[in-house]
């Protein structure tokens, strides 16, 4: 089976922007983010329109980072986690962009941009494109646990949901930061029903295409400079690195994960870390991205890691089956 997509059309990130709230801007990487509301609302009234705000936001920082405008792109692909993805399709209505809405819980980030770049290496009719994904804190745990109000505890394996987006701007031809290959990611057994450990759950996927990728493209783990994943967080971060130091000895050395990025142990009660697609999508556009620009990193693994689940069916006691699409990033300054 041939899974690795070498990207044909040399595709660039032209602009990206990283935007936050209150515990993101607390955090490590709180002054890389373009812009962080305290108070989590983003001047609207609820927190699902909140986040569909956060998505516009996001988006219009990439663009005031490019010489482009909404009516330069070709094609806007997005995501969140809201039911039937509305935080992406309300906050990003306005711009009047042909759209695809995508849901891949939280792998959506690298499984954007790996669409978004599959069409723009197909077609020469476009040149550009966006991809947006959200994630916030309050609409997440209503839906998919219990209002925040409630004041449930949290299990030592579970994360923090981050209210963070990253938008990104993508251009067909060279530049600084090139994405280079994609592979779609297979649905994985998490093992698990225990939606507080989702984190475990997804470590497996992670597991599954980081091996592949390296059996079918012959390179050492040690070719690259980092192996990023989305938000395994502690608990799952630490089942990968086991199941590659066993199997895939020097992959271990080089990974990391975003939800281990975003907050501060010390400070900030994250428990296991950060999940929600906003996660690996803010920490590229906000720590890794500008690293490959620089030429700090050459090239990079990313992958998103998502928990494919439910309300319901954590309800019924079904497991949860964990996905990660991967896509390469390269510098131009280490090719």
């Amino acid at each position: 089976m041939n899974r690795i997509t070498k990207i044909n059309t040399p595709i660039h990130f032209a602009g990206y922007a990283a935007v936050g709230g209150y515990e993101e801007r607390r955090g490590p990487l709180g002054e890389k983010f373009d812009f962080c509301d305290d108070e989590d609302k983003f001047g609207q009234n609820t927190w699902e329109i909140a986040e569909a705000e956060m998505g516009r936001i996001a988006l219009n920082i990439a663009l005031s980072k490019t010489d482009l405008s909404h009516s330069d792109i070709d094609l806007l692909v997005a995501g969140d986690l809201q039911n039937q993805c509305v935080a992406s399709s309300g906050g990003l209505n306005s711009f009047g962009i042909p759209f695809l809405g995508i849901y891949g819980a939280c792998s959506t980030c690298t499984e954007s941009l790996m669409t978004l770049a599959s069409f723009i290496d197909s077609s020469e009719k476009m040149t550009y494109g966006a991809a947006v994904t959200t994630s916030h804190n309050s609409a997440a745990e209503r839906q998919f646990r219990t209002p925040i109000e409630y004041g449930g505890q949290r299990t030592p394996t579970a994360q923090w949901t981050s209210t963070a987006a990253g938008a990104f701007i993508l251009k067909r031809g060279e530049g600084d930061v090139m994405l280079t290959e994609y592979m779609p990611g297979r649905i994985v057994d998490g093992s698990t029903s225990d939606g507080a450990n989702m984190g475990g759950a997804m470590a497996f996927a992670a597991f599954d295409s980081i091996c592949a990728y390296f059996a079918e493209s012959g390179e050492n783990p040690l070719d690259v400079d980092l192996i990023v994943t989305g938000d395994l967080g502690r608990v799952g971060s630490n089942i990968l690195y086991e199941l590659l130091a066993k199997e895939l000895p020097g992959a271990e050395r080089r990974h990391t994960d975003c939800g281990l990025l975003l907050y501060d142990d010390s400070k900030q009660d994250s428990h296991s870390g950060a999940s929600g697609c906003g996660t690996s999508a803010s920490v590229l556009a906000c720590r890794f991205l500008p690293m490959l620009k620089s030429g700090e990193l050459r090239r990079v693994l990313f992958l998103s890691t998502g928990a494919l689940m439910s309300p319901s069916s954590l309800l019924q006691g079904e497991n949860i089956y964990g996905i990660a699409p991967l896509i390469r990033l390269e510098s131009a300054k280490g090719r």
